[in-house]
């Protein structure tokens, strides 16, 4: 196939319209070939379609066998079913046409009509007063789906502390429930007042060595109290944490550490060896917890803002080097306080089920500690045992969990009902397998299950679907909404909105878009682009590289990768 422009504009339509006619004359030389072997010449594997429309143009006449259809009216016939995404036949009758429409997709047969006819209409008005506008710039979305898609279901706004840091609000539940369980783990039970204490402590020391507003300090710890305490202890000293996984091989911990410019490591004896001439400080706890018992138990002063980095994760690196996410403190205050997807409140009890580098923590210790929570760990066995976690989810009374939907898919094959004590269990993280959620559905379903979507650059997740019910032909589950103060665009090449149904890249908004990557501006400006549709000035949209699409109904489906991205655990 040849590829075909006409160039629209003043005197060279004329010129182009003569130069397609040639080339097509020519093309014709060569019509018939077979099918299998246009395949097999193409490159393109079957059973893929070669092209994605076809137009048959053919001499009818009227009275002989038609098609069956449906919906038909003014010579337009609809039928569903084609082996290609669109055909669209025309029947010369010889006094008119008879179009006959087929579509595969999520996009109706009838619905691509009225596009297509939208489209022509364009077309032809710009043909008469702006004849020089480029094809692509000829608007085809109503005005009415435009609004739609870009305004009225991204207003998602509602309110939430603002101005205040992380470590603000855990100290105003201190202050109003000094004596309720923080933290619950194993066997070890602190209060918000105990927790506040150790914390306090260890965050003065952090500010003898220096921490303070943007300082960087690596976190090394096996999950457990010793690691929630070491985070708020970094916030409380005003300074930003790495979480560092003690699994990782040294080589990545390394790259991270250098990469992050940490000037302070918290771990324990045996973890980590600092090269030699290296200006990290490392503090191990177990050695130091006599000099951090006489420390302070007041709070110190952190001098940190709501715009300052509360912490750095770095990505799992499937795109290349590893990128260190730069989240702050409001972000994550937008995510856990005053929500619409969750209600946390005092005598809930959060699960701590998440690796320490996974940013679904920050949903966990903070979603439970900013809002009087109790945060229960649950230790890495007993997460991998479908008996043994219903056992303790019972036992621990929690409340809200959080699970990969690779847990999840693994946890229904083997309990079904593992959840079912739970108020509300929120899974995301991978693509959806749609049975393990029907199972799940039918076998003891936690109150409310939620799937959540949301790159680590938005700060968790950015979208939610309370799930219900899956059809049985259902091959995946939506991703729903945006949650509050968050904004999803699908967009084309030219960051313009898609038609509902169609696919395109997903772009999201509003307050949790973080910083950046950090120190790569390039990358940064590359992924972190202008968002054209905000009204404040200045904000910005992340560019997701996942393909998605709206539905009639208000909810976003994914389809995909843009590119040919796998991620392998």
């Amino acid at each position: 196939t040849l590829p075909v422009r006409i160039a629209v504009g003043g005197a060279g339509v004329e010129a182009s319209v003569r130069a397609v006619h040639a080339q097509m004359n020519d093309l014709l030389r060569h019509e018939h070939a077979p099918l299998a072997l246009a395949q097999q010449c193409s490159g393109v594997q079957a059973p893929a379609p070669l092209f994605s429309a076809l137009l048959n143009y053919r001499h009818s006449v009227r009275g002989g066998k038609q098609p069956a259809s449906r919906g038909a009216g003014r010579g337009v016939r609809v039928v569903e079913r084609s082996n290609y995404p669109l055909t669209l036949s025309v029947d010369d009758v010889g006094d008119g046409f008879v179009l006959t429409v087929q579509v595969q997709g999520a996009v109706g047969a009838e619905r691509v009509c009225a596009l297509m006819n939208r489209a022509l209409e364009g077309l032809v008005e710009a043909l008469e007063v702006a004849p020089d506008r480029p094809l692509e710039r000829i608007e085809v979305l109503p005005a009415e789906e435009r609004r739609r898609v870009v305004e009225e279901w991204n207003r998602t706004e509602r309110a939430y502390p603002r101005g205040v840091c992380i470590h603000e609000l855990f100290e105003a539940q201190v202050r109003q429930r000094p004596g309720a369980a923080a933290l619950v783990w194993e066997g070890v039970e602190l209060s918000y007042a105990e927790l506040d204490a150790r914390a306090n402590r260890l965050a003065h020391h952090l500010r003898g060595l220096g921490v303070g507003p943007e300082s960087r300090v690596g976190v090394l710890l096996e999950r457990g109290p010793e690691l929630i305490i070491s985070l708020l202890a970094v916030l409380k000293a005003g300074g930003a944490y790495v979480p560092l996984d003690p699994t990782y091989p040294a080589e990545r911990l390394a790259l991270m550490l250098a990469d992050s410019a940490a000037e302070v490591l918290l771990s324990r004896s045996g973890q980590y060896a600092a090269p030699a001439r290296s200006a990290l400080r490392v503090v191990h706890l177990d050695e130091v917890a006599e000099a951090l018992s006489s420390q302070p138990e007041s709070p110190p002063r952190s001098g940190a803002a709501p715009q300052n980095l509360a912490y750095i994760v770095y990505t799992s690196g499937s795109t290349g080097r590893p990128k260190g996410v730069m989240v702050g403190h409001a972000e994550v205050v937008q995510l856990v306080c005053e929500t619409d997807y969750v209600q946390l409140r005092p005598g809930d009890r959060v699960a701590q089920a998440s690796n320490a580098s996974f940013d679904a923590l920050t949903f966990e210790a903070w979603g439970a500690l900013l809002n009087g929570a109790t945060l229960v760990g649950i230790s890495r066995d007993v997460l991998l045992s479908a008996p043994a976690l219903r056992q303790v989810l019972r036992e621990e009374r929690v409340t809200t969990l959080y699970q990969t939907t690779a847990l999840l898919n693994q946890h229904t094959r083997e309990q079904a009902d593992v959840f079912a004590s739970v108020r509300e269990v929120l899974f995301g993280g991978q693509a959806v397998d749609a049975e393990s959620v029907r199972r799940l559905l039918r076998s003891g379903k936690p109150r409310r299950l939620l799937h959540v979507y949301g790159p680590t650059e938005t700060t968790a997740w950015c979208t939610y679907e309370q799930v219900e019910h899956v059809a049985e032909e259902a091959q995946t589950v939506t991703v729903g909404r945006p949650i509050g103060n968050a904004r999803v665009y699908i967009l084309d090449a030219r960051l313009e909105p898609v038609p509902l149904g169609v696919g395109g890249e997903a772009y999201v908004g509003g307050a949790g878009v973080v910083r950046g990557y950090l120190e790569r501006p390039e990358l940064t400006a590359e992924r972190f682009v202008p968002d054209p549709f905000a009204a404040e000035a200045g904000a910005r949209m992340y560019r997701t590289g996942d393909r998605m699409r709206w539905r009639a109904d208000g909810r976003l489906e994914f389809i995909g990768r843009v590119d040919e991205q796998v991620k392998i655990r």
